[in-house]
């Protein structure tokens, strides 16, 4: 079996020659597919996915082991996989789901290895009102309090 460290390191060596590029995921199936998923801040062109596949492929020798290989765009509305993910889209429009509770919408703010910010409105009762009025407010949260964070595409 293909090892996935080794089409990581494979595919690592590739990107260290393309500015911007990064590595969002690979996955190595018991059966040899290879599935990776690279990104970019100005996004990922179809040409550069196939150089990528052709560099594996120089790599990889299928006379002594057999693979399907599928080089891809980390896709547009996918929940983030990597933390450079969430620096890109600092700014933007981002929904959360949070493992307690509904999902909402709110600008990144600010992210890191142990979580992100995000100013979101939400309804709060403030002192002296009787009612509840839609207010902003910033939420610290760790990476491990979520089940997704994904860019809000904005048809406006």
């Amino acid at each position: 079996m293909i090892e996935k460290q080794t089409v990581g390191a494979i595919t690592e060596e590739w990107l260290k020659t393309k500015e911007g590029y990064f590595l969002v995921d690979v996955e190595v199936s018991k059966d040899n597919v290879i599935v990776i998923e690279i990104d970019n801040r100005d996004g990922v062109w179809i040409d550069d996915c196939v150089e990528l596949s052709r560099f594996i492929e120089s790599k990889l020798d299928r006379d002594v082991e057999d693979y399907e290989l599928e080089v891809g765009s980390a896709g547009i509305g996918q929940p983030f996989k990597v933390l450079q993910q969430y620096l890109n889209h600092i700014g933007q429009e981002v929904e959360v789901l949070p493992k307690s509770g509904s999902k909402f919408t709110g600008t990144l703010l600010a992210a890191d290895e142990k979580g992100f910010t995000v100013r979101t409105r939400q309804k709060q009762l403030q002192p002296g009102s009787k009612r509840a009025h839609m207010t902003d407010v910033e939420l610290e949260l760790e990476h491990s309090q979520v089940k997704y964070v994904k860019y809000v595409i904005s048809l406006k």
